[in-house]
C-alpha cells in the first residue's frame, strides 16, 4: 500500500466510561456520530471533546498506513517552524490482548515518529501535541487535542440536593437531546436547580429553564450565576408555558421537594408535547404508556446507573 494522506475532515474520538455508563454513553454516541462503540470512533464529524464527559480525547487525522513504518516516511512532511511538539501513544485502541504493546515499545513509537518531524521536541508543554493510534488494523497519526473535564468543577454548586442529576448525566443528556444545537430553541421547563442548565451553558448551548417551584429558580439563577454564565430561569409552570420550542428536556419531578402525582406526570408530559417537537425525559419509573398515550413515539432510549451496583436508576427516553 503507497503512503496516504489525507485532509483534516476525519477524526478520531477516544472514549472511556465506567460500566455503569455504558447505556448512556452508548445513547449519546448514537445522537452524536450515528454509531457506538467501547473504546474508539472515527467520523468525518467534528465535535469538541470537551463536550461529551466520555470522550478522551480527539485525533484530528493527518496520515495513516499499514505500520509505523509508512506513519514514520509521511510525517518526515511536516514542518512545525518554531513551534515544539510532542508525540504520544493513545493507550485506548481497538488492540486485542495478545497484540498489546507494551510501555517500553510505545515510548519506542514515539521516538521513532517524533524523530522525523522537523521542529522541536519539548515533553512538559509543547505547542502541539501530536497522537498516534493503532486502530481496525491500521496506524493513524494526527493532531491530538484532550478533553477538559469541565463538568467537575460544576459538581460543586451552591445549591444542590442529594437526588439531583449528576453534571456527567445532565451533560450527556443535553448531547443527547441536542446533538446539533446550532439555532435550536431548548426549553429545561422543571429545570430545578439548574444541573441542565448548567451544562448547556458551559457548551455555549442556548437554554431556557423554568420551574414552579419559586426556590428551585432562584437556586438555579444563583447555580448559574455562580459559574458566570447566562441564561433565563422563570417561575413558570409547564401548564402555563407558552411558545414552541424544538427540544425540550424534562426531568420529571419524584422527590421530596416536588413530587408530582400520576395525573400531575401524565399533565407534564402532555404539555411537554405541545410546547417541543423533540422531548428528552428522564424518569426512575416506567412512564412508556404516558408517553404514547400523549402522542409521542419513542425513538431510542437507555438506562443511566448511579454506581456499578444500580441502587439508583434513570430511564432517558428520546421522544417526537
Amino acid at each position: 500500500m503507497e503512503n496516504q494522506s489525507i485532509e483534516i475532515n476525519e477524526y478520531l474520538y477516544v472514549y472511556t466510561m465506567g460500566l455503569e455508563e455504558r447505556s448512556l454513553c452508548r445513547l449519546e454516541q448514537r445522537m452524536l456520530f450515528g454509531q457506538e462503540t467501547d473504546n474508539l470512533i472515527k467520523s468525518t464529524r467534528m465535535v469538541e471533546p470537551s463536550r461529551s464527559p466520555f470522550i478522551k480525547g480527539r485525533l484530528s487525522i493527518l496520515y495513516y498506513g499499514d505500520s509505523i513504518e509508512e506513519i514514520v516516511k509521511q510525517v518526515s512532511q511536516i514542518e512545525l517552524d518554531n513551534k515544539t511538539f510532542k508525540v504520544v501513544y493513545i493507550k485506548i485502541n481497538d488492540l486485542p490482548k495478545n497484540q498489546k504493546i507494551e510501555f517500553e515499545d510505545q515510548r519506542v513509537i514515539e521516538k521513532e515518529v517524533g524523530w522525523n518531524i522537523i521542529g522541536e521536541a519539548e515533553m512538559r508543554n509543547p505547542d502541539v501535541l501530536f497522537g498516534i493510534i493503532p486502530f481496525q488494523g491500521r496506524w493513524y497519526f494526527g493532531s491530538y487535542l484532550d478533553s477538559e473535564s469541565v463538568w467537575l468543577h460544576h459538581a460543586k454548586k451552591p445549591q444542590e440536593y442529594s437526588t439531583a442529576l449528576s453534571t456527567r448525566l445532565a451533560r450527556a443528556v443535553v448531547n443527547i437531546a441536542a446533538p446539533d444545537p446550532a439555532g435550536v430553541s431548548i426549553i429545561d421547563p422543571c429545570c430545578g436547580i439548574g444541573t441542565v442548565l448548567v451544562e448547556a451553558l458551559s457548551m455555549g448551548v442556548a437554554i431556557n429553564g423554568a420551574d414552579r417551584n419559586p426556590l428551585a429558580v432562584k437556586g438555579a439563577r444563583e447555580n448559574i450565576a455562580h459559574f458566570n454564565y447566562h441564561g433565563e430561569v422563570v417561575v413558570q409552570d409547564i401548564a402555563e408555558q407558552e411558545g414552541h420550542y424544538d427540544i425540550a428536556i424534562v426531568d420529571m419531578p419524584y422527590n421530596l421537594y416536588s413530587s408530582a402525582t400520576v395525573e400531575e406526570q401524565y399533565t407534564i408530559i402532555k404539555h411537554a408535547r405541545r410546547i417541543a417537537d423533540r422531548v428528552v425525559i428522564l424518569t426512575i419509573e416506567d412512564m412508556d404508556e404516558m408517553i404514547l398515550k400523549a402522542g409521542f413515539t419513542i425513538l431510542d432510549r437507555c438506562v443511566a446507573n448511579k454506581g456499578l451496583k444500580a441502587l439508583f436508576s434513570r430511564q432517558v427516553i428520546v421522544c417526537e
